[in-house]
């Protein structure tokens, strides 16, 4: 180290001042090869010149070389630092181990387009890579434009070429490359093939499983796969299954591990801590990511900008949109994610107005929008109804050059289809330069229902069952759409067709959070075991509906039995036995708050703005789509959703 070098010289000038003698010849003749190294690198790192290159030892080259490299932090300092070992004509192998250490600092830097690229190059120049070289190259290509297609490539020329072979490195970084995807197919190849070569038990490839199959939400995999390490649960494990549970809504699950990792004695940091708060966003639970919140300024732990934004993501799914503000305006620095996230949740909250205000403010500083913030600015007017404002910004979002996700088309034909101009919407899905999916295909099939197009039906209908033959919301929304003009043989035959081709229908779910736990319900559920006490206040709520003069929204029930069958089924749907359960074990002033999995349904909805004012409670639920928050008998959609 130069400190160490320069202190040993300071020391020698000491003596000599003092009028020590000189160290005898015969001394520096027997110096060891560590101290004639410190000795000369200082005077050839600044003045190594290409004859005085070709009479140094391999191992001073090397020396130079390395420490070189270690100067560089950037992209463009390496490619200065590669143009120098160029001029010095380095010996060839000496040359080969230069190349390598450049490749493993690109593959440590940013992982960008370019580096991978600059990373490919320095490897086709290497005659004989070695696994370190295949290794770092893998590494590499795990770029965010293109994670896992060349860099499995590569690992499979590294096994057809037989050597080197790969090692648990290889494959760590190889799954590492598909779980960025994600790429589960792949990635489970890489699996097998860890098995055969004996290299499935090392920590690394374990990590590297693990986070694959959680970030696939193949959470049983993923736990297999964590219950299996005899060592190595470190902090990366344990985040990685955190995280699993948490894409998978599993928060009870999750917060479960997360008490485990701190009983194990595993502190956890700022990336566990947005899995966690990721999960509360998810299930709604709002007590918990409350609690969570206070954890994370109890323990110190460092709120970056990713945890920051995943509070602003959880407050506003959970809700509670004032607290998101809160933790948005404390921010002393703002990403376009930032600010994306608080203006979806906006949105979310039916908020246009706020919204569309702060999106202005965003681009008065100057920080550029993504695809993601115009979801929001374009989700903001279709839940307002706001067409000239969603066909302003959809210009603006192409002036801008930035390129349409299948997200935004959705948002648009959302937009048009809400308010009515069903044609217009066609048209614009007919013309879109990607092929539509099918979320678009279906909000154009509701939007058709109370029309007489059959010419649009028949094409989404169609459409439909291409895209998605065993997704059984296609046929359920056909089927309604039968029964709605009573064409009971067609909805009788659509449910044949189901039961042929072994589609089963996702039921309705509301959950709600009571004392840390989430409580979930489906129609007519009888397995809660409160459930008796949850039917006295459901016969409750409906004698105060039946006397504010609100008549059952039968028509909302398509099947074909009797009304009062029919007004039965509505009073238990989901959501309704969530609300029942939030009056049964929680007083005012708390809020009754519920998480529902598919659109609120509209004789449901008009109950709770009833039970809102009858029992004088605010309510906010949370569907597919939306917030609704009850008051005093409104509700904040303004009725429409």
């Amino acid at each position: 180290p130069h400190h160490v070098i320069n202190r040993r010289h300071s020391l020698s000038a000491q003596a000599h001042h003092a009028g020590a003698p000189a160290p005898p010849r015969r001394e520096k003749k027997r110096e060891t090869p560590l101290a004639l190294r410190a000795s000369v690198f200082p005077r050839m790192h600044h003045q190594l010149k290409p004859p005085e290159a070709a009479t140094l030892p391999r191992h001073l080259l090397e020396a130079h070389v390395v420490s070189l490299v270690r100067q560089c932090r950037s992209l463009r300092a390496l490619r200065g630092a590669h143009a120098r070992l160029l001029r010095l004509r380095l010996p060839r192998l000496t040359y080969a181990f230069a190349l390598s250490k450049l490749l493993a600092s690109c593959a440590a830097s940013a992982p960008t387009a370019a580096a991978a690229s600059y990373a490919r190059s320095l490897f086709d120049q290497i005659p004989e890579p070695t696994a370190f070289c295949y290794n770092s190259l893998i590494r590499a290509l795990a770029t965010p434009s293109n994670p896992t297609t060349d860099a499995f490539l590569l690992y499979r020329r590294m096994l057809r070429a037989g050597s080197p072979s790969p090692n648990s490195f290889t494959v760590a970084f190889a799954l590492k490359a598909c779980a960025a995807v994600p790429a589960l197919g792949k990635g489970r190849q890489l699996h097998s093939q860890a098995f055969r070569q004996g290299l499935e038990p090392s920590p690394y490839v374990q990590t590297g499983l693990l986070n694959l199959y959680a970030r696939c939400e193949e959470v049983a995999l993923a736990r297999s796969v964590f219950d299996g390490m005899a060592e190595d649960k470190n902090l990366v494990a344990w985040s990685s299954m955190i995280g699993g549970y948490s894409r998978a809504g599993m928060v009870n699950e999750a917060l479960d591990l997360f008490r485990d990792m701190q009983a194990a004695g595993v502190s956890p940091d700022e990336v566990t801590m947005v899995s966690v708060i990721s999960a509360c966003a998810k299930a709604g639970a709002l007590d918990l990511g409350r609690w969570v919140h206070a954890f994370i300024d109890r323990k110190g732990i460092m709120v970056d900008l990713e945890l920051s934004t995943a509070l602003i993501d959880m407050y506003a799914k959970c809700g509670l949109i004032e607290r998101a503000r809160l933790v948005f305006d404390a921010m002393v620095e703002r990403d376009t994610k930032a600010w994306s996230a608080m203006i979806v949740g906006l949105a979310m909250h039916g908020l246009a107005e706020d919204a569309l205000g702060l999106f202005s403010r965003m681009l008065q500083l100057k920080i550029r929008p993504n695809n993601v913030t115009f979801i929001g600015v374009l989700s903001a007017c279709a839940h307002n109804g706001l067409v000239d404002d969603g066909r302003r910004y959809w210009s603006t979002m192409q002036e801008m050059g930035i390129k349409a996700s299948m997200e935004n088309y959705g948002c648009m034909v959302d937009l048009l289809c809400r308010s009515g101009l069903l044609d217009e919407a066609y048209s614009f899905v007919t013309s879109m330069p990607i092929l539509p999916n099918s979320v678009i295909w279906r909000n154009l099939l509701v939007a058709s229902k109370s029309s007489n197009r059959t010419d649009i039906v028949g094409l989404a209908s169609k459409k439909l069952f291409e895209l998605e033959p065993q997704n059984p919301e296609n046929y359920v929304l056909l089927s309604n759409l039968y029964a709605l003009n009573s064409q009971w043989d067609r909805v009788r035959y659509m449910r044949k067709k189901m039961k042929d081709n072994n589609v089963t229908v996702v039921a309705g779910c509301s959950s709600i959070e009571i004392n840390g736990y989430l409580h979930k319900f489906v129609v007519s559920d009888g397995s809660h075991p409160e459930i008796k006490e949850i039917r006295v206040v459901l016969r409750e709520i409906a004698d105060r509906v039946l006397r504010s003069g609100h008549k059952p929204w039968t028509a909302a029930v398509l099947h074909d039995v009797g009304e009062e069958e029919k007004e039965i089924a509505l009073c238990e749907h989901s959501e309704r036995l969530a609300i029942a359960y939030g009056l049964l074990k929680t007083k005012a002033p708390h809020v009754i708050r519920v998480v529902k999995n598919l659109r609120f349904c509209p004789d449901c909805h008009e109950v709770a703005k009833i039970i809102s004012k009858s029992y004088g409670r605010e309510i906010i639920v949370r569907d597919r789509v939306r917030f609704h928050r009850f008051i005093g008998g409104s509700c904040s959609c303004n009725d429409f959703w």
